[in-house]
């Protein structure tokens, strides 16, 4: 059940279903059980030498364990941090002082998560060129124009494994190999498919990647960088020596606990989660495209993230949608959760070239296993309800 009793502003109490997982997630029962006792039993620090921090340096180890067998990874190539964001920074601005003077390209696209693209443009103030690969209408880096772009001049090619409006899976592997055969680095931000759909860093050839852990029931300000061993770029943090000295500051063990269970948990139910997920998805998406007129999907209908659903309803403000859901107790989203409070319109829908009033219709639903049918009937009917109200003004 994603049903969650809150207090109205005006005091009464009422159900909510949650279908914007793509912001954020409950943290798992498991994962916050699990770092309970390191925050008062033991709450040593993980760096020091007396045997009492043993308990700590010991469940440290265990986690990056932990995170990097969801990834396929070694447990020397994980990097703690506090999330996507910091993870999406020190790749690109590591990798650009690393190749700076020598190389002065950056290349990403137009669709990546502001972590990405604010990063790129800071970059631009110290001599790097950016560049940004175009997609086709379903969201999709354009491969023969990514071929052209990538030359021996490109630092670092960062792309997105999964878009978090339109949950389109990107062609990493493909980009990646073009990146290395022109003596660049590859990053991708995976923070939308870590924890729900299978990675492995060796077959995609990322040098460097991505995840939070809140968006796969973690708490929020938690993350890491997979880092490929052999790969240098410099430390965003500088002080002391923990994460074999290029992320400083004192470890979060509670939070680096936990994401480790939730990422053990990932990698233990993630067919079963993705299979649940997607038919929850696919029974919700034809429930409101055949019932609600006018109504459109955005993005690959295939090649996209089980549980994303990015729908335009014409005729209707995206964000008149989701203000009226929610006052019904239904929690979705029009953008990712980071441009929510913004007037523009979707950068990632303008990337793909769809029409103003498409854009401007569109709402995302992000579902998971633990929506039930019945939330999502009681979504779709208030749903048509809502669009047919406010088409009638």
């Amino acid at each position: 059940m994603a049903y969650y009793k809150i207090k109205t502003l005006n005091g009464d109490i009422m159900d909510t279903v949650y279908l914007d997982n793509a912001a954020t997630t409950p943290v798992l029962k498991e994962a916050f059980e699990s770092m309970q006792e390191y925050f008062m039993i033991h709450y040593a620090n993980a760096s020091s030498a007396y045997d009492f921090s043993q308990k700590s340096r010991s469940a440290v180890d265990t986690a990056r364990k932990q995170a990097a067998d969801l990834i396929g990874a070694q447990k020397d190539e994980i990097y703690f941090t506090s999330g996507g964001s910091e993870a999406d920074n020190w790749a690109i601005k590591g990798a650009a002082d690393f190749f700076r003077n020598k190389r002065s390209k950056i290349i990403t696209t137009p669709i990546e998560h502001h972590a990405v693209l604010n990063t790129v443009e800071f970059l631009k103030k110290y001599g790097f060129d950016v560049e940004y690969i175009p997609v086709d209408k379903n969201g999709i880096v354009d491969l023969q124009k990514a071929e052209k772009i990538i030359d021996e001049n490109t630092a670092i090619v960062s792309i997105m494994l999964a878009n978090n409006e339109t949950g389109a899976l990107q062609p990493v592997k493909e980009i990646a190999l073009m990146a290395h055969s022109k003596g660049a680095y590859f990053h991708t931000d995976a923070v939308q498919a870590a924890g729900h759909i299978k990675i492995d860093v060796k077959d995609i050839k990322c040098d460097m990647l991505s995840v939070s852990g809140h968006k796969f029931g973690a708490p929020k300000g938690i993350g890491f960088l997979y880092k490929k061993n052999g790969i240098e770029i410099s430390s965003l943090i500088h002080g002391g020596s923990q994460e074999k000295g290029l992320r400083a500051g004192t470890e979060n063990v509670p939070y680096m606990v936990s994401l480790g269970t939730a990422s053990s948990l990932a990698s233990l139910n993630l067919q079963k989660e993705y299979t649940q997920t997607k038919n929850l998805r696919d029974f919700f998406e034809n429930m409101v495209l055949n019932s609600v007129p006018d109504s459109v999907l955005n993005g690959s209908k295939e090649n996209r993230l089980p549980g994303t659903s990015n729908i335009s309803f014409l005729g209707v403000s995206g964000k008149s949608i989701v203000s009226a859901l929610s006052s019904k107790g239904i929690c979705v989203s029009s953008q990712s959760a980071c441009a929510s409070k913004s007037d523009s319109l979707s950068h990632v829908l303008k990337a793909m070239d769809l029409k103003d009033d498409v854009i401007r219709g569109a709402v995302r639903f992000t579902i998971s296993g633990r929506n039930t049918k019945d939330e999502l009937i009681y979504t779709a009917q208030t749903l048509g309800k809502i669009i047919k109200t406010l088409r009638s003004f």
